[in-house]
């Protein structure tokens, strides 16, 4: 399809907003869900603050002694994913209404492919479809404010990357000036905008660039998308492999990945924190087996099955790594997770010999075709 509109709603501080909308008393208090921060000594990591949580430092997989520490009088919850759950499924079903085209990205994330705006009307000029697209976000936004009490914030560009982009950009509280007048919650960027708007911004805002690949580019003299342009695909294959080929697209603004109109659960995971930092193999395994079996209750439950482990440790000092095995066949199969499972976990301890913090596993889901059940 040649005229694309993609439209990408995120949902303002979710959870945080959630709390605050079933506790009225929270109004306008900084809220941070995640763990119990236990007077500064607790052990786990903050899963959303709310705005005003943010204005103090506090940001979402920071240590929850820090935000504690930087704000110790926030109002701090645990994670009620039943209820964020609840929620998140009133809020798709009205975002499912605009258009045949959509894709849960997670339970506040979603796209809608509006091209249809451009096909639907036989007389429908380039102009006017962008005009009726701008209408159906502020439609959007505004039903989801009634019917549900939360604020969104939507982006709106000629592809997924830049619609993701633009949200972004328009998030509160700083909210992206774009030709002289505030977002308000809705940042559009058509087609002949994509240039000027990429060009300016730093490279950690392109997605797929984090901190060390930021580290990499910053030590080059690049911290701008317009000088990352620079850079010849070649150039960026070499430095980054696969992840440079996308870049190179990325910085350009190219984008053509479909929105799939499916709600699919790319990854299950689990994790836990331990009260003290451990080298116990008994602690430790014992732990991980629970986790396992948690794991294996969802597949089980949701017919699930897996080709991709990946274990995850973090030792003392928050220094965490990865590892991940890939099967031949897809499964749900417990004694083959369990098996694998281990055994990346154990190469972990035996090449490692600093206490653990922090254990988890993660399955990229296979999904069988309708012949498999």
């Amino acid at each position: 399809m040649k005229n694309r509109i993609i439209l990408h709603i995120d949902m303002d501080a979710f959870f945080p907003s959630v709390e605050e909308r079933e506790n009225l008393r929270f109004k306008g208090l900084p809220i941070v869900v995640g763990a119990d921060p236990k007077r500064g000594m607790g052990r786990g990591v903050v899963s959303s603050a709310s705005y005003s949580a943010r204005k103090f430092g506090i940001k979402s997989g920071m240590p929850i002694s820090k935000a504690y520490e930087l704000c110790p009088t926030a109002i701090f919850l645990p994670v009620n994913i039943e209820l964020y759950q609840r929620v998140s499924e009133e809020i798709m079903e009205i975002i499912k209404k605009y258009s045949p085209k959509w894709e849960i990205v997670s339970l506040d994330e979603a796209y809608l492919d509006l091209s249809y705006v451009f096909y639907d009307r036989k007389k429908c000029s380039i102009k006017e479809a962008w005009e009726e697209v701008k209408d159906i976000a502020q439609r959007v936004k505004k039903e989801i404010l009634e019917e549900e009490r939360l604020t969104s914030t939507v982006g709106i560009g000629p592809n997924k990357l830049i619609a993701k982009m633009a949200a972004e950009k328009a998030k509160p509280p700083h909210q992206f000036f774009w030709c002289g007048g505030k977002s308000n919650g809705l940042l559009i960027i058509k087609p002949n905008q994509v240039k000027s708007f990429l060009e300016p911004l730093d490279i950690e805002d392109l997605p797929g660039i984090g901190p060390k690949t930021a580290e990499k580019l910053r030590v080059t003299g690049i911290n701008k998308i317009q000088e990352l342009k620079r850079l010849s695909k070649l150039k960026l294959k070499n430095m980054f492999g696969k992840m440079g080929e996308a870049t190179y697209e990325r910085a350009r603004g190219i984008d053509e990945e479909p929105v799939s109109p499916e709600e699919v659960i790319k990854s299950i995971g689990k994790e836990h924190t331990f009260e003290k930092d451990t080298r116990d193999p008994e602690i430790i395994f014992q732990t991980f087996e629970e986790i396992i079996n948690n794991i294996y209750q969802e597949l089980e439950s949701n017919k699930f099955r897996f080709k991709t482990i990946e274990v995850t440790c973090r030792f003392k000092d928050f220094e965490t790594h990865t590892k991940s095995k890939t099967l031949k066949n897809k499964t749900r199969d417990f004694k083959t997770l369990e098996s694998e499972s281990k055994k990346l976990l154990l190469r972990f301890l035996i090449e490692n010999s600093k206490p653990v913090r922090l254990i988890g596993i993660r399955l990229n889901i296979a999904y069988p075709s309708d012949s498999e059940g």
